[in-house]
């Protein structure tokens, strides 16, 4: 079995960072599990372990172990045995915050050229929820889209998916149903040859049907949804890059329950951005549009021009990537203070 590397996005950049690492041999990421890489090379699917050095690597910082979607370059050995040896830089990730409270990142996919926020219509869209995805995308540097899923359950789905608009400024909204087969084609634009579209929503969105249309195979596993309240149960385990026949990839996530943003302003900014072009107008630079005179944000809301919905939204995500950034740098600067001792971090002794 042999795989087309142009097709899944390799190009001459990608080529001349290889060619700096004679003898060893490109291939993407279609699979992590538990520290062993499917990657999917020249030759065909290869079953790869992590190297030295991207072991060090991730000893230091956790978003450098290879995920979905990552170019890394492989060495065979005389005796067998395949190995990561390095992982190319990325050009795009979708990295959020961990659960833990050292305010470290998980990279859920690289190298997405555009990335969909997967959003069922049944029982209703989770207005709230693709705000914080979007913004998770935004930051990321793909192209962000938004996809309206199991359009087939909905009456006027054209209508719903106007209603959206408003929380998606700028951002195209798709309504799709993977069980008909509508909507697809609008998709397959970002799935052409050599591009990658990655699917983030929550479990029961239709991420998976949404690849198995788009692949024109059943590549991965579903679930009906239970009828009473539209939620499907969770069947996406991992995070799996498909190639698409003609050229192209699609990488399915998991449903997330909570996705927490990592210090990712920018990438807020450009999801509010109606209420960013509005901020600008503020009479004070560090307007923080609460009770201050002039404030252009609480004019706008008073006016009715702008939603207390959305307002309380963009408000509460401020919130969180400033705790963040303040966590970040705590944790980054008691780094420097403790610095590294055979790979771990040196914490003080409560």
């Amino acid at each position: 079995m042999t795989i087309d590397l142009t097709a899944l996005g390799w190009d001459a950049e990608w080529a001349a960072l290889a060619r700096a690492r004679p003898g060893r041999r490109p291939g993407r990421v279609a699979r992590v599990d538990r520290g062993v890489c499917t990657v999917l090379g020249a030759d065909g699917p290869i079953r790869a372990t992590l190297g030295p050095a991207v072991l060090a690597d991730a000893a230091r910082d956790l978003t450098g172990l290879p995920c979905a979607g990552d170019w890394v370059l492989l060495r065979a050995w005389p005796d067998g045995p395949v190995t990561v040896e390095s992982v190319l830089p990325r050009r795009t990730a979708l990295v959020r915050r961990t659960a833990g409270k050292d305010a470290s990142g998980q990279v859920l996919a690289a190298n997405l050229d555009a990335a969909a926020v997967v959003e069922p219509v049944h029982p209703e869209p989770d207005v709230a929820r693709i705000e914080r995805l979007l913004s998770l995308v935004h930051f990321s540097g793909a192209t962000p889209l938004v996809v309206l899923a199991k359009v087939d359950l909905a009456a006027d789905p054209a209508a719903i998916a106007r209603q959206l608009a408003g929380a998606a400024p700028g951002v195209p909204v798709l309504p799709v149903s993977a069980e008909r087969g509508d909507g697809l084609d609008a998709l397959r634009p970002y799935v052409a040859p050599g591009r990658t579209l990655g699917l983030l929503g929550p479990s029961g969105a239709g991420k998976s049907s949404l690849v198995n249309a788009l692949a024109g195979a059943v590549v991965m596993p579903t679930q009906a949804i239970r009828r009473v309240d539209g939620k499907g149960r969770h069947t996406t385990t991992w995070r799996a890059l498909v190639p698409v026949p003609g050229g192209g990839a699609v990488l399915d996530t998991p449903g997330v329950r909570a996705v927490g943003l990592l210090d990712g302003a920018a990438g807020l900014d450009r999801a509010f951005t109606d209420i960013t072009e509005l901020a600008a107008g503020c009479r004070y630079g560090d307007c923080a549009h609460d009770a201050e005179p002039g404030c252009a944000v609480r004019d706008a809301l008073a006016a009715g021009e702008l939603t207390v919905r959305r307002y309380d939204s963009w408000r509460r995500l401020q919130r969180e990537v400033a705790s963040e950034s303040r966590r970040r740098e705590a944790r980054l600067a008691a780094e420097r203070r403790g610095g590294w001792r055979g790979g771990c971090r040196r914490t003080a002794r409560s």
